[in-house]
């Protein structure tokens, strides 16, 4: 299955490690090193043209990405089917 974060992105659902909520991800001093060294690795994502709600981290094949979306969890809770 696919999982639609918004714009014309859309990823394979095995490759999710996780979706986060920006606001609340982004106290937490590990999250935004975590962020940070995506960011400068060139591995951030953002498929948004509006507030960025969540961070959904990905994995292929040993690469770490992450994609910023407008969407809230729940809404992409609701898309993926994983209740």
């Amino acid at each position: 299955m696919y999982l639609h974060l918004g714009g014309s992105i859309v990823i394979p659902e095995e490759n999710i490690v996780g979706i986060f909520d920006l606001e609340t991800a982004s106290i937490g001093k590990d999250s935004r090193e975590f962020l940070k060294r995506l960011q400068k690795s060139g591995n951030i994502i953002d498929v948004t043209r509006e507030m960025p709600k969540t961070f959904c981290v990905c994995a292929n094949g040993g690469r770490q990405c992450a994609y910023i979306s407008q969407l809230s969890t729940a809404t992409l809770q609701k898309r993926s089917g994983a209740f």
